[in-house]
């Protein structure tokens, strides 16, 4: 199958065709933008009508971009998706809000000096993910999808200016879905309440957000007997017969916010281009797995005394202040920070369990930050970020990050990258109190994971393609053994990866590839992964009903090789190197689907796994866990400009 989208991906980089181009979202003065409809009488009130440039949207500190409500294929995977995300690399359960499988690796560093679940983290919006808006008129946006059986995905946003300087802006993500196996509940619920102003001489600004996020799952340890699911006998074509490990078992994840950035300019920025930056916030994880019931499945005894309820936590009290000088090809803003890092639990394990775990591990620590970023010729773009800080508990955090742009020639693109990383592990390795004996660690001894990325990424103006490389070097790397404990490797993990994306254009009809290869060149058994991931869409695009409408039609696939995967721990939401060396993959999922777009409304109708109406399903996530069947998708995103 993989050389098959190989020569797919070749034979589009090579085909004359049309150029698809991606629209490029300029920021213009809000004067500009708006379109001004004057009379020509000599008493005539000019009318400010707004225009789609008036509508703006940011994360803290970055430039505006407009709102996109263009209809390209970026939406047919973005919008499908009941997270409103590219899953590209990822491999979903069964259910909707059940998380994923990561099939390439990645740093994620949401998960630094923080407990927060492998499996929790794909739903959690970290600091950099909120937005900002500049609109005109009040704006309301919804994204609806679907669920699997019972239930719905409502993404919807309010957000409106009160004056010309001070915005605020309401969201709200709700999930809940039942899901075709037993035991297989998703719920979710999370606020967002974000504001921004900036005063009328550009002096003052603040960036301020509250979030209340919760991840809540049933959990049922996968199938009992996974030859039932494989087998022909039809009974089993309705998934609940089909009896599952867990019967009893909840895992909950939750995450508060509370967060303020300011920036003041003393005096005039032509002559003195400084500012001063505080930025001040607490944020608390929680994570609880609870049993209602005794459960059968695991071989380790329960804790005498000690109720089938497990608690963890963390807290992030950070205070930051940080000079800023400020010109349009040059940036550079430095300063201090200071932390307070608590993590711990709600009791003490009883002393026959043998593992002592702090209820409050508390430790100050105290850091440096700083920014650069150097434009020149609207050619080069050099942005590079540094973070230190120092605590007796959790030792010495290091991240670098140091990102180039070049367009040496107009259409040619390239990014660089040179990341550097070290950290303790994830504060789910370090600490778990649980009522089963087997499962409770004090990770005391837990060293830095060090990882170091050195990447790039070329755009290419021909078939608006794009060629890109990774590689990482991980130095203990942290794993979850056989036996659900944490560990580090003593050697040295290297991965590399390199892959591609291209879109060919013949009149309506479109075809787009993704590629990617990747490989463990050491240490490959503590990271299972395939060795390729890719996927394909072959789509018609067109205007309809005079213009009034656009659609999109096609068939999509999604497919990744066979590999030994890990398996998949519900007590820690964590993926654990597995004994039975079960491989995943090596069958294609294929969407069919018809999309359309009316003014500034879009509807998604998709036929999701469509190629197990007629061929047997034998696609998982992990072991014990199958994918989804054949279900009929269903989402609309609609943005209303009052």
């Amino acid at each position: 199958m993989k050389y098959i989208f190989l020569v797919i991906f070749f034979c589009a980089t090579v085909i004359e065709a049309q150029i698809i181009k991606k629209p490029q979202l300029q920021n213009k003065n809000a004067e500009r933008d708006t379109l001004v409809i004057d009379k020509g009488s000599k008493d005539s009130v000019k009318i400010f009508k707004p225009t789609i440039n008036d509508y703006l949207i940011q994360t803290q500190f970055s430039d505006k971009k407009i709102f996109d409500t263009v209809f390209t294929v970026d939406k047919s995977y973005q919008f499908s998706q009941f997270n409103n995300r590219d899953n590209f690399g990822k491999i979903q359960f069964a259910n909707i809000g059940s998380g994923f499988q990561d099939l390439v690796f990645s740093v994620n560093k949401e998960q630094n000096l923080s407990l927060l679940p492998t499996n929790k983290s794909h739903f959690i919006l970290g600091i950099d993910d909120v937005k900002y808006y500049d609109v005109k008129t009040p704006t309301t946006s919804f994204v609806y999808h679907n669920a699997m059986k019972q239930g719905a995905a409502l993404n919807s946003t309010y957000t409106q200016n009160i004056g010309k300087n001070f915005n605020f802006a309401v969201e709200y993500m709700g999930l809940r879905s039942e899901g075709i196996y037993r035991r297989s509940l998703a719920a979710s619920n999370n606020f967002v309440l974000s504001s921004h102003f900036s005063s009328k001489n550009g002096r003052y600004q603040f960036f301020t957000h509250y979030i209340h996020q919760n991840v809540n799952n049933e959990e049922n340890g996968g199938l009992e007997d996974v030859s039932l699911f494989l087998g022909d006998d039809s009974r089993f074509n309705n998934r609940q017969n089909l009896s599952v490990n867990l019967t009893a078992s909840d895992s909950r994840f939750s995450l508060r916010r509370y967060y303020f950035s300011q920036e003041f300019q003393f005096v005039n920025s032509e002559k003195y281009p400084f500012k001063l930056r505080h930025t001040l916030y607490h944020q608390a994880n929680k994570y609880r797995f609870i049993e209602s019931s005794s459960e059968s499945y695991y071989t380790s005894s329960y804790v005498d005394d000690f109720d089938t309820y497990a608690y963890k936590f963390s807290k992030n009290l950070s205070n930051t202040v940080s000079l800023v000088f400020d010109k349009k090809t040059f940036k550079l803003d430095a300063g201090f920070r200071h932390q307070l890092i608590n993590l711990g639990t709600d009791r003490e394990l009883p002393t026959a369990v043998g593992v002592t775990i702090p209820t409050d591990n508390k430790e100050n620590r105290l850091g440096a930050v700083g920014n650069l970023e150097i434009r020149l010729w609207d050619k080069v773009d050099l942005k590079s970020f540094l973070e230190y800080s120092n605590g007796k508990s959790f030792g010495n955090y290091i991240r670098s990050e140091n990102l180039l742009k070049l367009e040496p020639i107009k259409g040619y693109i390239l990014n660089a990258h040179v990341n550097f990383q070290s950290a303790i592990p994830s504060f789910n390795y370090l600490i778990n109190p649980s009522f089963y004996q087997n499962f409770n660690y004090n990770f005391s001894n837990a060293q830095n994971q060090s990882i170091t990325e050195i990447g790039g990424k070329i755009n290419l103006k021909w078939f608006d393609s794009s060629v890109f490389a990774n590689y990482f070097r991980i130095d203990n790397l942290a794993y979850f053994d056989t036996d659900f404990l944490p560990k580090q490797s003593a050697e040295t993990m290297n991965i590399s990866q390199i892959g591609g994306e291209a879109t060919v254009k013949y009149r309506k009809f479109n075809l787009y590839t993704k590629l990617l290869f990747q490989s463990a060149l050491s240490q490959k058994e503590l990271f299972p992964m395939p060795s390729f991931v890719g996927r394909v869409n072959l789509f018609y695009q067109t205007k309809a009903f005079k213009n009034a409408a656009e659609i999109q039609s096609g068939i999509k696939v999604y497919y990744f090789s066979k590999f030994n995967s890990r398996d998949y721990f519900p007590v820690l939401n964590e993926f654990v190197l597995s004994n039975s060396g079960t491989s995943i993959g090596g069958q294609p999922i294929a969407d069919a689907y018809f999309n359309m777009k009316v003014k500034r409304m879009m509807f998604f109708v998709e036929a999701q796994h469509f190629n197990t109406t007629f061929m047997k399903n034998k696609s998982f996530t992990a072991p014990n866990y199958p994918i989804y069947d054949f279900r009929l998708n269903l989402g609309i995103v609609w943005y209303i400009f009052h």
